[in-house]
């Protein structure tokens, strides 16, 4: 076994005694992992290059506007206009707040790409209307946790950005920007609707009722208050979808320009969500919003930004170590060198990411490993743009309900007040299921739109 996999094993154990036993945040742990792994290899001389390498990677600032934006996007009026339109369309149904948390809590962490704050933000109305009908704290806080988490997966999380870039550094002007992110729609939707069936199921099992009509609004009341809030996820959507089915003509117009055109729509689309939601927020919204507001919003926000902000670059610095020491080709070689068939690859590949999930933030474990899971597959007869785009569905995804971390579980289950075990044994199901579905589609068994 090749000396990469004790370095492997190094970042594992001063990440768990970071965490579990000194009780300190990840980004610490994951700065403490980076020096100790520069001590243990001797490449001090290098650490300003290592350094210099993540300040110049364009996905970390894309990953930085994003949160930014999501947290300008929190202050205006659509977000609880798109939560009232599901609630009204779906609340009538038996568990119809269980359908609302997954629609709407996965809409909004595909905006922030944060499971957590998506949990800390949205959970506060979801979970407390699950439970007035009747769900057990439980299964309400994991609805939550695993719908949130799904916007680690969905564009235009910043994760996703990191992923492509890697795709494209592998296979250099092959794949663009919009067809990935098509991609990764068409296979976002096989996820909500897994999690939609499960839903449907532990609600007959749980005798979960639906909300009373007190509860929920009126469709007619929810579209004439908030009927402009539904254009926003179409006003995201609608570039990605010209750029991919209308590539001939933007390059026959641009030239060369259009692969900086495709690239450029990560740094545009933030902001185009962000005035998007002003505008469609209505005249207060708007007068609300002066640039004094907008500074004062993301200063006090900023205690989210900078942890998230340094998690991403330290994981960078140490990504460039395991590069420059050749890791992801050492393990590469290692594990194609055992000649495994397809099939058994994608049945050990998400079951190792789901291990380093729980306690490895998704992001990091996209930037690492990710060079190696789509090499491995690819050579052995995967799809690369598949490959890719499954990366923020068994890395990021699993990172925050994969015990002991999941601290999209932890904070759910304290909103719905549920107890420790039984929320951890539910939690299982839906771990297990979300494996499940990852290898079917890596199998290929399932037609993928954009494909």
């Amino acid at each position: 076994m090749p000396i990469e996999f004790l370095y492997l094993a190094v970042v594992f154990v001063v990440a768990i005694l970071g965490f579990t036993v000194l009780k300190r945040p990840l980004h610490e742990c994951m700065l403490a992992a980076f020096l100790v792994i520069v001590a243990v290899t001797g490449t001090w001389g290098n650490v300003w290059q290592y350094i210099w390498g993540a300040m110049t990677e364009s996905s970390l600032y894309v990953i930085i506007v994003f949160v930014v934006s999501a947290m300008l996007l929190s202050e205006t009026s659509v977000i609880d206009d798109c939560i009232a339109i599901i609630l009204s369309v779906f609340g009538r149904l038996r568990g119809g707040a269980g359908f609302v948390a997954i629609i709407g809590s996965t809409y909004m962490g595909s905006l922030s790409g944060s499971g957590p704050g998506n949990v800390a933000t949205t959970g506060v109305f979801t979970i407390p209307a699950m439970k007035k009908s009747k769900f057990p704290g439980h299964l309400a806080a994991n609805v939550e946790a695993h719908a949130s988490t799904m916007g680690n997966m969905i564009p235009p999380a910043g994760m996703i950005a990191i992923a492509f870039a890697i795709l494209d550094g592998l296979y250099p002007n092959t794949y663009t920007m919009s067809q990935f992110w098509m991609v990764l729609w068409g296979i976002a939707i096989w996820f909500v609707l897994q999690r939609i069936v499960t839903l449907y199921f532990m609600c007959r099992y749980y005798k979960v009722e639906p909300m009373t009509k007190e509860e929920v609004p009126s469709i007619r009341k929810s579209l004439k208050k908030g009927w402009k809030a539904i254009f926003l996820p179409i006003i995201v959507f609608l570039p990605f979808l010209l750029t991919n089915s209308y590539g001939g003509f933007f390059e026959s117009r641009l030239g060369e320009g259009a692969a900086a055109f495709s690239s450029s729509i990560l740094l545009f689309i933030p902001s185009l969500i962000v005035v998007c939601g002003v505008l469609l927020s209505g005249k207060e919204t708007m007068k609300k919003v002066t640039p004094k507001f907008a500074y004062d919003s993301i200063r006090k926000g900023m205690m989210s930004v900078i942890p998230t902000s340094a998690l991403v670059m330290f994981a960078y610095f140490l990504s460039n170590v395991f590069a420059e020491i050749n890791v992801e080709v050492a393990i590469g070689e290692f594990i194609s060198g055992m000649n495994l068939p397809y099939f058994t690859l994608i049945l050990i590949l998400p079951l190792f990411t789901a291990i380093l999930g729980m306690l490895i933030p998704g992001s990091t474990q996209v930037k690492i490993f990710g060079g190696i899971i789509i090499s491995v597959l690819a050579a052995a007869g995967g799809n690369p743009l598949i490959v890719a785009a499954m990366l923020p569905c068994i890395c990021g995804a699993m990172h925050g309900v994969t015990p002991p971390y999941c601290a999209c579980v932890y904070i759910a289950m304290g909103i719905a007040e549920a107890e420790l075990k039984p929320t951890l044994k539910n939690c299982a199901i839906w771990i297990l299921l979300h494996y499940v579905l990852s290898v079917i589609v890596l199998a290929g068994w399932l037609p993928i739109f954009g494909m």
